[in-house]
């Protein structure tokens, strides 16, 4: 069947099969409280990878896996010289996570083929639908390793070096679960990559929004700080003779915040971790240790909210004496994303009648190191409350079928109609 521009017009997804597969996926692993609990490469993983499989072998899909464990899900096209235009996320979950945070890019990928299938509909360039290796980073580390080592952001040995808290690592993970596969990470083509994910806050729900066009994803740069002073005795100590290592570290922690007021409107500023010595009542507190969590939408001004933090730091140790020292964790470089691709999404959204706006992703995801390959975009839906990373975490069905209804049209406007 040759589809029509009408029938392009007027094609949308199943969602109530879509619906069904996450619900059914999510029983793997299910918790008391409603959400999933299936940690990377963990036999419940199994379970999950087995399933999506069998789901996309039973759509006419072939199926490769790499080294590190990726799973790239093709349906040909009618030119299968050219590259395919992707779609995915991942399916494992934190260890109190829901239903939707990754598996429902790659449910709505697979739900994009089926409709296509359903309506005999074949696409010039194939599609591809694949699901990530160890996004969430709950078992081993780093997190986005099956993307990190695919894009090249580091080795495939670094990866299988990494161990779990029981000494397990990540390729005898590979090898227990029968998902260490034979093809070279990064040596799989992408001609363009769209992820829809909910978008794991709650600004798209304050605002009565249904799709988000996201625009980039935020730089991180993570710290930690240490404060140190001298304990002494609450009562007998004056004020003025004091070494108070709290004080002062508060001080900084009031700093993180208001630096990234200052950059808005994506500037965050995040202190989610305090450890006071000797953290007892009537001791004035000699240590304090924290970290420091930065953000914000290009790397210039996430720099200049690190630069804004150290030079309080320096004031700070000057007037007091006491010691900061301030040593880098971790760092991600912001992503945009390609200006095609965005503008893809929202012309999707607006041709389909679904409320959109610019977006930003606060949280990383696979498509930050697919966006280093390939042109990417991806699609926001709200989830309820914001909430994310939490059995609890809910979206509403009408929304779940609009963001695969979205990323049904952007894919099939990069893949084109066979002629």
């Amino acid at each position: 069947m040759t589809a029509t521009a009408l029938d392009i017009d007027t094609l949308r997804t199943n969602g109530q099969r879509l619906w069904q597969s996450l619900m059914d996926l999510a029983a793997i692993g299910a918790t008391p409280k409603g959400g999933v609990c299936r940690l990377a490469l963990s036999e419940l993983d199994r379970q999950g990878r087995d399933r999506v499989v069998q789901w996309a072998r039973e759509a006419g899909l072939t199926v490769t896996v790499d080294r590190i464990g990726n799973v790239f899900m093709r349906r040909a096209g009618r030119n299968n010289a050219l590259p395919p235009v992707m779609t995915g996320s991942h399916i494992d979950t934190q260890p109190t996570g829901g239903k939707f945070d990754g598996n429902y890019g790659v449910l709505a990928g697979l739900e994009v083929v089926r409709t296509l299938n359903d309506h005999g509909i074949q696409t010039e360039a194939p599609i591809e639908v694949a699901f990530w290796t160890n996004e969430e980073g709950s078992r081993f580390v780093p997190v986005m390793m099956g993307s990190g080592v695919f894009a090249g952001a580091f080795s495939l040995e670094h990866a299988y070096a990494a161990k779990d808290a029981e000494g397990i690592s990540v390729r005898e993970a590979l090898e227990a679960i029968g998902y260490l596969g034979d093809e070279v990470p990064g040596a799989h083509p992408i001609g363009s990559y769209f992820e829809v994910h909910i978008e794991q806050g709650p600004v798209l729900e304050d605002a009565g929004v249904t799709i988000g066009v996201v625009e980039g994803v935020l730089g991180i740069r993570w710290f930690d700080c240490t404060v140190t002073g001298m304990e002494a005795h609450a009562g007998p100590t004056p004020m003025g003779l004091r070494r108070d290592a709290l004080q002062v570290a508060t001080q900084l922690m009031q700093e993180v915040v208001a630096s990234a007021l200052r950059h808005g409107p994506h500037g965050r500023g995040t202190v989610g971790m305090v450890r006071v010595h000797p953290n007892s009542r009537n001791v004035i507190p000699g240590q304090v240790q924290f970290s420091i969590d930065l953000r914000n939408a290009s790397d210039a001004l996430v720099d200049q909210q690190v630069a804004e933090v150290f030079a309080l730091a320096e004031r700070l140790q000057a007037q007091t004496g006491l010691s900061i020292r301030i040593e880098p964790v971790s760092s991600y470089a912001a992503q945009p994303f390609d200006a095609g691709c965005i503008d893809a999404v929202r012309r999707a959204a607006q041709a389909l009648g679904h409320s959109h706006m610019p977006a930003i992703s606060g949280a990383g995801h696979d498509a930050i190191y697919a966006a280093r390959l390939a042109p990417a975009g991806m699609v926001f839906i709200p989830c309820k409350d914001g909430i994310s990373h939490n059995e609890i975490e809910d979206a509403d069905p009408a929304h779940v079928t609009a963001g695969a209804d979205v990323l049904l049209r952007v894919m099939l406007e990069r893949a084109g109609l066979a002629r």
